[in-house]
């Protein structure tokens, strides 16, 4: 696994080979990223990623030079592994927190540019994300969650959703906060 993309480009992701995980593929992430490209100015954006996983979606906004990234992983020999990696890339404004992401999302006061959720695809947990961080209001105007998932999942209904993305087995979904004056 590598970082596609930045200041850190080309430089390896070794997570423990005992942690089960479905990290973002590259292709789905540099598409990801070229979608969000168009959009933001890295350095000015608030970042947060649950079920951070391996860390590959916050390290590829460390390296982007993100205004901050917070990484909210559970496991915690995948979140050490975080910790560590972020302080050998020596990414600024980087912080790892070990919580249950939804918990996170009901006691956190701040607000984000973009959110970006993988839980695992058979969760169900995917509507009460949408629903916790729009009605806590936790994106920035014009902000952008990102929900990846499967493709048995339609998130169409659900509210503020522009449209949803397919790259090989890999669905984004993309609910911007958008706000008419």
């Amino acid at each position: 696994m590598r970082i596609v993309s930045g200041i850190l480009r080309g430089r390896q992701i070794n997570p423990p080979s005992s942690f089960n995980s479905r990290p973002t593929t590259d292709y789905a992430k540099e598409s990801l990223f070229n979608i969000l490209n168009s959009r933001y100015d890295f350095s000015d954006c608030d970042v947060l990623d649950l079920f951070a996983g391996t860390g590959s979606i916050s390290f590829e906004f460390c390296s982007r030079e993100s205004k901050s990234v917070t990484a909210v992983e559970l496991n915690a020999k995948m979140h050490n592994f975080i910790k560590t990696t972020a302080q050998n890339f020596k990414c600024q404004n980087f912080f790892s927190v070990k919580a249950d992401a939804l918990r996170y999302l009901k006691s956190t006061s701040h607000k984000y540019d973009i959110i970006f959720a993988d839980p695992p695809y058979q969760s169900d947990k995917y509507e009460e994300i949408h629903e916790l961080c729009f009605s806590r209001e936790l994106l920035k105007p014009d902000g952008v969650l990102i929900l990846e998932h499967d493709k048995s999942l339609d998130l169409s209904k659900l509210k503020n959703f522009e449209e949803y993305r397919k790259y090989a087995g890999v669905f984004l979904s993309f609910f911007y906060n958008i706000k008419h004056s």
